[in-house]
C-alpha cells in the first residue's frame, strides 16, 4: 500500500502510521487459539471498540482480520450480550500482578454490539470469506436482539438509549452518588439518547440487510433495512438540534451546573457522518459548526473529545478535568473522523488541512497519542486513570489513514475485495499534479492501483484492480471547464453536481481489467 505525490505529508502518512500500528501488536493464546490483534491505546487488551475503529487501518496491513472477530463472537453470552475486551496481562500495575484470562463487559456502554459486527463487516470486505459471514449471522441476531429487548432500546421512540456518560465512554454521571467512576446501571442511573449509539446501529442495520440479500434472503433483508431508516429518521428528529447532534437528549431529569450542555458537541458527531446516518444536510451542519469552532477556540485544534467540557471531576474522578482525555482533551481520532467526513462533503480543503497538521504533529517527535491537552501536551499515565498512554496510539492514527485513503486518494470498497469500488480522487484538490496510488487487502491481495496524471487540458487515470464495476466522482474546480470523459476507450455519459464547496463529476462503468480514464478537463483563461 503506498501513495507517492512528492509530497512528504500525504506521501509519508501510510508509513508513519503503518509503524505505530506495528508497535499495537497484541498476540495470545488462548485454549490454544491463536490470536492476533491489536491492543487498546490505554491497556495491553483488546477492546471492541477500539479494535473495530483501528481495522478500517489495519485491512490494509494485516493478514489475520478474523481471529479476533471469532473469539468475541465465540465468547458470547447465551442472552446475547457481546464483551467489550479480554486480556491475559496484568491491568491495575502494579497491584495486580496476575496474567489471567479476563474478559469484560461494561453495563453502561450500549455501543458494543455494533462495534462487533462493524469489525465482522471490514474482515468480510478484506478476506471476502462469505462462509465466515454466514456462519456469524444467529450470532450477530443474538447481539442485536439483545440490545434491542434489554433496557438499551426505547421501543416507543425507536431510539438506543443509556446512561448519562461522555460520549462513547462507559462510565456515567451519578450525581455524586457514587464514590469513583460507574460502570454499573442501579436505580439511580441518569436516562437518554446519545446520537453515537444510533448511527452506529444505523450502519450496521445496513450491513446486515447487505449480507441477507448476498445471501438470498430477501425478507430478512427488508427488515434489517426497514428498521435502519426508521432508526435514522428518529435520530435525525430528536437528536439533531439544527447544528450538531446533541451531546445527550435526556430521558432522566437532571442538570449538570457549570457547563452548557446544550452547545457541547461531541467526537461522534463527524463519525455520525461517515457511517450515512447523517444527511447531507446534517453533515454540511456539522462541519460548518467544526469551522466555526476552530476560528474561535484557543486550543491546538479543533478535534474535541467534547466542547465545552463538563466541570472537573464530576464523573467521579479528579483526573478528568477540563481539557484531560474524554473530558475536552484534543483527539486524533475525533480530527480523522472529521477529515474523512470534509473530503466526502464537499470542504476538500479543510479535511486536507487536518492530515496536513495532523502530519506536522507526529513529525515533530515520531509519537502520537490518543488524546492532547488544549495546549497540545500529550497525556500521561498520570493526567488519567489509564494504566497506558503510549506515543504509537493506533486508534485515531487509523483514523487519519481512513481519512487519507477514502477522503484524498478516493478509493471505497463499496462491496469486498474491491469488485464494486467508488474512485474519488481529491488531488487537484490539493494541488498535486501526479500521483501514484495502490490500496490493497493483505489477507486477500485484492486491490485497487492507479496512476494519476493532470496536465493543463486533461486529467487521466491509468487504473488496474480487482474491481467488476467503478463509479467516478471528481472534483472539478470552479475556474476549469468539463469536456469529454472516456472510460476504457469508450465514450461515456457522466453528470455534473454542486456540493457545498466542490463541483464534482459523476460517471460509473462496469469494467475489469486495466482500465484508462481520460478527462478533457481545461482550465479557463
Amino acid at each position: 500500500m503506498y501513495v507517492r505525490t512528492g509530497t512528504p505529508a500525504f506521501d509519508e502518512l501510510i508509513p508513519r502510521i503503518s509503524r505505530f500500528l506495528e508497535q499495537n501488536l497484541l498476540e495470545l493464546n488462548i485454549d490454544g487459539e491463536k490470536i492476533r490483534g491489536y491492543r487498546s491505546p490505554e491497556a495491553r487488551s483488546i477492546w471492541i471498540r477500539h479494535y473495530s475503529d483501528m481495522m478500517r487501518a489495519l485491512r490494509y496491513t494485516e493478514a489475520d482480520l478474523i481471529s479476533v472477530v471469532r473469539h468475541f463472537a465465540d465468547n458470547q453470552s447465551r442472552n446475547g450480550r457481546i464483551f467489550d475486551y479480554f486480556t491475559a496481562f496484568p491491568e491495575k500495575r502494579p497491584y495486580e500482578r496476575e496474567n489471567w484470562i479476563k474478559y469484560v463487559r461494561i453495563p453502561v456502554a450500549a455501543d458494543t454490539e455494533f462495534r462487533f459486527i462493524k469489525a465482522a463487516w471490514l474482515a468480510w470486505q478484506a478476506t471476502g470469506d462469505d462462509a465466515f459471514i454466514r456462519n456469524l449471522m444467529p450470532t450477530f441476531e443474538r447481539a442485536l436482539a439483545y440490545v434491542m429487548e434489554e433496557c438499551y432500546f426505547d421501543k416507543e421512540k425507536y431510539l438506543f438509549r443509556r446512561p448519562y456518560t461522555i460520549d462513547t465512554w462507559g462510565f456515567a454521571y451519578t450525581a455524586g452518588r457514587h464514590d469513583w467512576l460507574q460502570y454499573q446501571i442501579d436505580d439511580n442511573t441518569f436516562w437518554g439518547y446519545f446520537h453515537g449509539d444510533n448511527s452506529g446501529y444505523y450502519e450496521v442495520f445496513h450491513f446486515m440487510s447487505y449480507w441477507y440479500n448476498l445471501f438470498g434472503d430477501k425478507v430478512r433483508s427488508a427488515l434489517w433495512r426497514d428498521r435502519a431508516m426508521r432508526l435514522r429518521k428518529s435520530l435525525n428528529t430528536h437528536c439533531f438540534n439544527g447544528s450538531f447532534y446533541t451531546h445527550f437528549v435526556k430521558q432522566s431529569a437532571v442538570t449538570i451546573e457549570g457547563v452548557d450542555e446544550v452547545s457541547q458537541l461531541s467526537l461522534s458527531n463527524p463519525a455520525a457522518i461517515n457511517r450515512g446516518a447523517a444527511s447531507p444536510r446534517i453533515a454540511t451542519a456539522i462541519i460548518n459548526e467544526y469551522m466555526k469552532r476552530r476560528k474561535a477556540t484557543t486550543a491546538f485544534a479543533e478535534w474535541f473529545s467534547i466542547d465545552p467540557p463538563f466541570p472537573s471531576g464530576i464523573f467521579g474522578d479528579q483526573k478528568f478535568s477540563k481539557g484531560a482525555y474524554c473530558n475536552g482533551g484534543i483527539m486524533p481520532l475525533a480530527g480523522g473522523e472529521l477529515a474523512r467526513a470534509a473530503l466526502e462533503y464537499g470542504f476538500e480543503q479543510y479535511g486536507i488541512d487536518i492530515l496536513t497538521r495532523y502530519y506536522d504533529l507526529i513529525s515533530r517527535n515520531g509519537e502520537t497519542y490518543l488524546w492532547y491537552f488544549p495546549d497540545g501536551k500529550p497525556s500521561t499515565v498520570e493526567a488519567s486513570t489509564s494504566p497506558d498512554a503510549e506515543p504509537t496510539d493506533g486508534w485515531g492514527s487509523s483514523a487519519m489513514l481512513y481519512a487519507l485513503v477514502e477522503g484524498l486518494a478516493g478509493v471505497q470498497d463499496k462491496d469486498k475485495l474491491f469488485r464494486r469500488v467508488r474512485l474519488c480522487p481529491k488531488w487537484l484538490s490539493a494541488g498535486v499534479e501526479k500521483a501514484e496510488v495502490k490500496i490493497d487487502y493483505k489477507s486477500s491481495g485484492a486491490y485497487v492501483r492507479y496512476d494519476y496524471i493532470h496536465t493543463h487540458d486533461q486529467l487521466t487515470i491509468n487504473l488496474s484492480g480487482s474491481y467488476a464495476y467503478i463509479q467516478l466522482s471528481l472534483p472539478v474546480p470552479e475556474n476549469y471547464t468539463v469536456g469529454d470523459l472516456m472510460i476504457g476507450g469508450k465514450k461515456k455519459k457522466y453528470i455534473m453536481a454542486s456540493f457545498n464547496q466542490g463541483n464534482y463529476l459523476i460517471a460509473d462503468a462496469d469494467i475489469k481489467g486495466d482500465c484508462e480514464i481520460i478527462l478533457d478537463l481545461r482550465k479557463r483563461n
